[in-house]
């Protein structure tokens, strides 16, 4: 149900019980200061926002996006651009740059993204969805023994998607969100690579238990773009996944918002995981090269 702050604040409407919301009585073309700060407030309520019926030029996207902090290019992807901070990703028929895995963006750097906006140019009227998954209540519905495991945790995370293993970073399992103080998981299945005080194979049975558990249908929201909507979503506290099942074109362009060091919710009980010399070790060379450089 559409609900109303004061009598010229936009109208919202949330989109599911876990998170999400439409914002329809703001032009993003012409947003300033005070805007922002408006959009901030109903993020950290919300945590993905949608607002239909946009329509804004390149400059006036980058300009929107300066409004929430520092703008980056987005160092995975190669990309030929008049305006480093701001990309364009197309994919016809659900071949191309289409980001079909969950994940929240650019992890696998030190300072990952605080917020994405991003702008449909073209989508397909049928498929091309984009499901988020709301962090704090994948975190809030573990248990208390899994809770406190997790808390006393770190993980690495890598760009071996992107074809670049050597960007690498370790974050938090849990983080604290800097300015709400909740609790998140912060691992992904398409960046974070192995927990870094366990063992691979102990590690590899967490990671897949946690990317099942935050896909869980009950933490979603499932969005059907139209043309000329803009999302800016919480990096630090979600994850996204492109759902690739499109026929026809789908245009999307992109800026980043970076600068945000995850805060861990506790600090990490365990040193890193040191085996002696076995024939599985080459598995754990990557973590501790890592390690030694740092």
């Amino acid at each position: 149900m559409a609900t109303a702050l004061r009598t010229d604040a936009p109208e919202i409407t949330r989109l599911s019980g876990s998170l999400g919301a439409e914002v329809r009585g703001l032009d993003l073309a012409t947003a300033d200061p005070a805007d922002a700060e408006t959009i901030k407030s109903l993020m950290n309520e919300h945590l993905v926002l949608f607002f239909p019926d946009q329509e804004v030029s390149p400059d006036e996207h980058v300009a929107f996006g300066r409004l929430f902090g520092r703008l980056e290019g987005h160092p995975n992807l190669s990309l030929d651009a008049e305006r480093p901070e701001f990309f364009e990703l197309k994919a016809v028929g659900g071949a191309g740059a289409v980001a079909d895995e969950w994940h929240s963006d650019l992890s696998c750097e030190a300072e990952p993204s605080t917020f994405a906006i991003l702008h449909v140019k073209e989508c397909p009227d049928v498929g091309g969805d984009t499901l988020w998954a709301n962090m704090y209540k994948a975190y809030d519905e573990l248990s208390q023994p899994m809770k406190d495991l997790c808390e006393g945790l770190t993980a690495l995370h890598d760009a071996s998607p992107h074809h670049a293993p050597e960007r690498k970073a370790i974050h938090p399992v849990v983080r604290r969100h800097p300015v709400t103080g909740r609790k998140s998981l912060f691992v992904n299945y398409h960046f974070t690579r192995r927990i870094v005080e366990m063992s691979n194979e102990e590690s590899d049975s967490l990671l897949e238990y946690l990317a099942r558990h935050t896909a869980r249908t009950r933490f979603t929201v499932r969005y059907h773009w139209t043309r000329g909507t803009i999302a800016i979503w919480d990096n630090r506290c979600t994850q996204h996944h492109v759902l690739n099942d499109f026929e026809g074109e789908r245009v999307i362009q992109r800026v980043t918002v970076m600068g945000d060091k995850p805060e861990a919710a506790a600090a990490p009980r365990y040193a890193p995981f040191d085996e002696k010399f076995s024939a599985g070790s080459w598995r754990d060379h990557p973590l501790k090269q890592f390690l030694r450089d740092h």
